[in-house]
C-alpha cells in the first residue's frame, strides 16, 4: 500500500483518488521526452486503470518505457499535492471500458456529454493501461 491512512494528508489523497475525474499521466516517449496528459482513471487502492486512445502516443511510450508518473492538481496554495511514481503495462486481455461498471458509474455522464456511448468510446480508447504505483509523495 502506497498510502498510510493514519496520516491526514494520505487519507485526503485516498479520497481524492476515488473522487477526482482527472489525473495527469506522464509517460516518456521513445526519444526520451516526457509527455504529460490529463486522463480519466479508476483507482482501486492497488492500481490505476486508464484507457488510451487507439492512435495516441501513450501506448507506444509505455511499451518503450513502462515507468510513469501520475499527479493530481494541487489546491492552488502549495498543498494538496499528490505525486505517484509507478510502472504501467498495456493489458491486452483486459475489459473494454464499456464493460467496467465502476468506470461507467464515474464517467457515464461525461461520456454522454462528449457525444459518445460507452461502446463508441471503447472503440476510440481501446488500450487498457494498468499502473501499479511504487512510490507516493503527498503534501
Amino acid at each position: 500500500m502506497i498510502l498510510d491512512l493514519s496520516k491526514p494528508a494520505h487519507e485526503a489523497a485516498a479520497t481524492r483518488l476515488k473522487e477526482e475525474t482527472i489525473i495527469w499521466l506522464t509517460t516518456v516517449n521513445p526519444k526520451g521526452q516526457p509527455q504529460s496528459s490529463p486522463v480519466w482513471f479508476l483507482w482501486d487502492g492497488e492500481e490505476f486503470l486508464i484507457y488510451g486512445s487507439k492512435t495516441g502516443p501513450k501506448t507506444p511510450s509505455i511499451r518503450s518505457n513502462p515507468r510513469v508518473g501520475l499527479n493530481l492538481d494541487g489546491n492552488g496554495r502549495g498543498g494538496g499535492i499528490v505525486v505517484i511514481e509507478g510502472t504501467a503495462r498495456i493489458d491486452e486481455a483486459g475489459p473494454a471500458l464499456s464493460e467496467v461498471n465502476d468506470y461507467l458509474a464515474k464517467y457515464g455522464a461525461m461520456i454522454e456529454g462528449n457525444g459518445w456511448t460507452p461502446e463508441t468510446m471503447a472503440q476510440d480508447y481501446p488500450h487498457l493501461i494498468r499502473v501499479t504505483p511504487n512510490k507516493a509523495r503527498i503534501w
